[in-house]
C-alpha cells in the first residue's frame, strides 16, 4: 500500500467586541479594527442589513455611511442591500442569492467585507454567502438580538434551511470579528427581548449551575428590561459559548452537541409551527421537555427540574405547546431522526443530572417522552386554573 500522509491545522482567532453606538462617529471601535486588518489592496466594505433592524434604526443607514466618510480606511459600497429577518430569509435561496450576486456585481474579493447587521437568521444566511463567495470573502457580524448576541452571532457556524429541514445547508465558517452593540437591544419588542434568554438558561443548565443561580435571582430585572442585568447575561453566556467552542470539536466532527440540550424538539416546533414561535421559545420549551425527562428517567430530581420550569414561566416563556405532545399522529418524534441524521446517524442527546451538569444519552423511552409531555401539559392546565 502506497499512500501520502498530508496534516495541517489552521488557528482561528476573533474578537467579540462589546460597545455602545458603534456607528457613532466618536466611536473608533470599528475604524480601529479596519485600520488593524488593513492589506496594500484596495479593500470594499459591503452591508447587508436586517430589514427589522432599519424599522427600528431609521438613521442607521445614514449614520454608515457618514462613518465611512469619515473613517475611509475601506471603500464603502454605497448599495446596502436590505433583507427580511427572521427565519423566512433562511427559508428562501433567492435571499441567499442576492447577497452572492452582490458580491459580483461589486466586485467583492477575498480582501473585502461583509457585513451582516441583525438577527441570528440573516447573520446565518450573510455568513454562508461569505463563507462560499470566492471561497471566503471576509464577514464581520454585528448582531442586534438578545439571542443572536450571545449565542448565534458569536459562534461559528452558517447556513440555511432547505429541503424543509433546519440548517441543512451550511459552513463552519467563523467571522473575522463580532460587534454587539448594546442600544440594538432597546429597540427589540417584549418577545424578542425575551427570546435570546433561554439560550442563556440552556448553556447554564449544562455548564454553569452559578449562572443558573444568578439568572433565577434576576428573572424579575430581566423582565422589566433593565439593560446592565442583560447586558451580563449577554457576555456570559456568549463566554460560555465561546468557551465550548474552543474546545476540542469546534466544528462538530464528533457525534455531539451539548450546546444544543434541548434543541431537537425546538428545532422541529419551528418547522411545524411554520416559524411562527420564535427559536427561543421553542428552545425555552425543549428546555421543558428535556428536563422532565431527566427527571423521569432518574437523573435529576424532579426539585430541580421544577426550578427549571419556574424560572422558564417566571421570564414570560410558554413551557409547551400543542405540537410539543408526544404521539403516533404527532411529528414531533421526527425531530430525533433529523437531529440522528445531522450528527451522522447516532442519536446524541443532552440530558440533565444536575443542574449545571449534562448527560449525554443515545437513546430516548418515547414512552418516558410522552409522559414528560403530558406532565408538562397538566401542568399548564394546573397553572391557568
Amino acid at each position: 500500500m502506497d499512500f501520502i500522509k498530508q496534516q495541517f491545522s489552521v488557528q482561528f482567532e476573533y474578537n467579540v467586541y462589546f460597545t455602545t453606538a458603534l456607528f457613532n462617529l466618536q466611536n473608533v471601535v470599528f475604524a480601529n479594527f479596519l485600520e488593524e486588518k488593513r492589506t496594500a489592496s484596495l479593500q470594499k466594505i459591503f452591508f447587508v442589513i436586517d430589514e427589522n433592524v432599519i424599522r427600528e434604526n431609521s438613521n442607521l443607514m445614514a449614520e454608515i455611511k457618514a462613518y465611512f466618510k469619515k473613517y475611509d480606511t475601506v471603500v464603502l459600497v454605497e448599495d446596502i442591500l436590505i433583507m427580511p429577518g427572521g427565519e423566512a430569509v433562511k427559508n428562501d435561496l433567492i435571499l441567499f442569492n442576492k447577497i452572492v450576486e452582490a458580491v459580483n456585481s461589486s466586485n467583492l474579493d477575498r480582501h473585502s467585507y461583509i457585513v451582516a447587521i441583525g438577527g441570528g437568521s440573516l447573520l446565518d444566511v450573510a455568513g454562508y454567502a461569505a463563507a462560499v463567495a470566492h471561497r471566503g470573502v471576509r464577514h464581520i457580524r454585528i448582531p442586534t438580538t438578545t439571542l443572536s448576541q450571545n449565542d448565534s452571532g458569536i459562534g461559528v457556524k452558517n447556513g440555511v434551511n432547505y429541503l424543509n429541514k433546519k440548517n441543512f445547508l451550511g459552513t463552519f465558517a467563523p467571522p473575522l470579528a463580532v460587534f454587539n452593540d448594546e442600544l440594538f437591544l432597546l429597540t427589540l419588542d417584549d418577545r424578542n427581548w425575551r427570546s435570546g434568554i433561554s439560550e442563556a438558561i440552556k448553556v447554564a443548565l449544562i455548564k454553569d449551575e452559578p449562572f443558573f443561580s444568578w439568572i433565577e435571582s434576576n428573572a424579575v430585572k430581566l423582565v422589566e428590561r433593565d439593560l446592565k442585568i442583560m447586558n451580563y447575561l449577554v457576555r456570559r453566556c456568549a463566554e460560555l459559548h465561546l468557551q465550548h467552542i474552543a474546545g476540542d470539536d469546534p466544528f462538530e466532527i464528533g457525534s455531539s452537541r451539548p450546546l444544543d440540550f434541548g434543541h431537537w424538539s425546538a428545532h422541529k416546533l419551528e418547522q411545524l409551527t411554520n416559524f411562527g414561535v420564535l427559536h427561543g421559545e421553542a428552545v425555552a420549551m425543549g428546555i421543558a421537555l428535556d428536563s422532565i425527562y431527566s427527571t423521569f428517567s432518574g437523573r435529576l430530581s424532579i426539585q430541580k427540574a421544577d426550578r427549571v420550569i419556574k424560572l422558564l414561566q417566571a421570564l414570560g416563556f410558554e413551557i409547551t405547546h400543542p405540537f410539543m405532545e408526544v404521539g403516533k399522529d404527532n411529528s414531533l418524534l421526527d425531530g430525533l431522526d433529523e437531529f440522528r441524521q445531522h450528527l451522522g446517524g447516532q442519536l446524541t442527546i443532552m440530558l440533565l443530572c444536575d443542574i449545571g451538569k449534562g448527560e449525554e444519552v443515545h437513546e430516548i423511552d418515547n414512552e418516558l417522552l410522552a409522559k414528560s409531555a403530558r406532565y408538562l401539559k397538566e401542568l399548564t392546565k394546573i397553572e391557568v386554573e
